[in-house]
């Protein structure tokens, strides 16, 4: 079984997955970050943190071989493959607040995470994703600069699913700065088994 879902730029979309099963986020033309999210099937109080896979992983940085951790310290996803080896696990999604903050231009703005509940069909006041491709770099002294994503067409990032979920992915809606290179563009996902 293959499926395949493109995320349209500034869009979100959602996908179930069977423990198993492999999920491939595609960059379709290099440069776009992916705000990747995730609820336990069944249990939308179990999700994908962030906190969490930094503690377990002891790093601030997702390697090959690496987990994805729930809020339950639960593996949920294991790292297979990753063309760019850049991803953020510090960031929350963007939305309006953070837009009218940095740009003055939130009301109206596309936003990951309103894309990301009307894909799940949730309604979070805050998402803490894994940012696919999202190339933060933290400085000597602490303070931190979102660059432009080394990521090119074509790369890709290969998760295998360690537990049955819902997966939402949000195109990243941020053209007003490197995060997305100052431009947004689709992404897409992969589903396939075993």
């Amino acid at each position: 079984m293959r499926q395949e879902i493109r995320v349209e730029a500034c869009t979100g979309a959602a996908i179930d997955v069977r423990a198993g099963q492999k999920l491939t986020v595609v960059d379709l033309c290099g440069g776009q970050v992916g705000d990747f999210f995730a609820q336990a099937a069944g249990n939308p109080g179990e999700f994908l943190s962030p906190g969490v896979t930094i503690d377990c992983n002891e790093s601030l940085a997702l390697r090959v071989g690496d987990t994805i951790y729930t809020n339950l310290y639960r593996p949920m996803f294991l790292l297979l493959r990753d063309d760019a080896g850049q991803n953020d696990l510090i960031h929350p999604s963007c939305r309006k607040e953070m837009f009218d903050f940095f740009y003055h231009d939130g009301e109206g703005h596309p936003n990951c995470l309103d894309n990301l509940n009307g894909a799940l069909g949730t309604n979070h006041p805050i998402l803490q994703p894994v940012n696919l491709f999202m190339n933060t770099r933290i400085l000597p002294d602490g303070r931190i600069r979102v660059e432009a994503p080394a990521s090119r067409a074509g790369d890709c990032i290969v998760l295998r699913a360690l537990m049955d979920a819902r997966v939402g992915l949000a195109a990243c809606s941020v053209s007003e700065s490197a995060c997305n290179a100052g431009r947004c563009t689709p992404l897409a996902m992969i589903l396939e088994d075993a």
